[in-house]
């Protein structure tokens, strides 16, 4: 790259945890910018010619794979810069959907997308494992696109890894209370940090947003929370499904949500952290309010 490119290396993430990531590596250079909008889903967005062309015209671009952002593969084709799949990193750690996935879940999932058993969990920034790998590899991009600033990328990268060293403490120590207490999601996107923090969801309603579940499933869904008791069920903002409030009349179960995508947190060096803070907050404050 010519010395005025190197000013300016425009970075394009697809989701919002990549670019928070990506914020706390260029945190005093630039700021990355993301392809999707606050409270879009990264498995069925619709892409307009707008973005086809950011698409085409940044520098890096870095998106989780065909796994998740099924929507981008052919857009892709065209692109000649640096595109990363962060999911084939050497070094992350991936999940597989278990077998009993939807032990308790309706088959049609409201995201469109595939949890069958053995396909791969793309969740995976709610690892700080694979936070950690994805920013190491940002920073090497980034410094050899822009090598006046590599050595702040670097200390970038060192800053953060420390940072995400004491989120683990801090969430270890929130969410210790709550391992045994059981909840529900309606998508099964949390694994990642569940196994990071020693907590398991009791089961799935997994519920397709434009069809209305039968009765029979409904009452087979509210025989399993009145089998739990006192317990929390969690949807993904911003929308709610439409069976919640039906799910739970007249149970002692509190409704509440967990932002996987943290889609309106500021893209700033502590974004990511912020997320997984939030996620942590929002599960141990429903679940010690029971």
């Amino acid at each position: 790259m010519t010395g005025i490119a190197q000013a300016d290396v425009k970075v394009l993430t697809s989701i919002k945890p990549l670019q928070l990531i990506a914020a706390a590596v260029q945190d005093g250079v630039a700021v990355p910018e993301v392809l999707l909008p606050p409270g879009a889903s990264p498995h069925n967005y619709a892409l307009r010619p707008s973005d086809v062309r950011r698409v085409q015209s940044v520098d890096l671009l870095y998106w989780i794979g065909p796994d998740m952002e099924t929507f981008l593969p052919r857009v892709l084709k065209g692109r000649t810069a640096p595109t990363v799949a962060v999911q084939d990193l050497p070094g992350m750690k991936l999940r597989r959907f278990a077998e009993d996935s939807h032990s308790h879940a309706d088959e049609a999932d409201d995201h469109d997308h595939d949890h069958r058993p053995g396909s791969l969990d793309a969740h995976l920034w709610l690892s700080t494992v694979n936070a950690r790998v994805i920013a190491a590899r940002m920073a090497s991009d980034l410094s050899a696109a822009d090598p006046a600033n590599a050595a702040r990328y670097q200390s970038n990268v060192k800053a953060f890894t420390e940072r995400l060293d004491a989120l683990d403490a801090r969430l270890k120590a929130r969410l210790a209370t709550i391992g045994d207490k059981p909840y529900f999601v309606f998508h099964e996107a949390f694994d990642y940090f569940e196994e990071a923090y020693g907590l398991k969801h009791a089961g799935v309603f997994s519920v397709a947003a434009e069809v209305q579940p039968g009765a029979q499933h409904v009452a087979a869904m509210r025989t399993r929370l009145q089998e739990v008791g006192k317990t929390c069920v969690f949807s993904e903002p911003p929308l709610r499904p439409r069976l919640a409030e039906t799910l739970v009349a007249g149970l002692p179960v509190k409704l509440a949500e967990l932002d996987a995508l943290g889609g309106y947190t500021p893209a700033t060096a502590q974004g990511y952290e912020q997320v997984l803070e939030k996620l942590g907050n929002d599960l141990a404050g429903c679940l010690n309010s029971l």
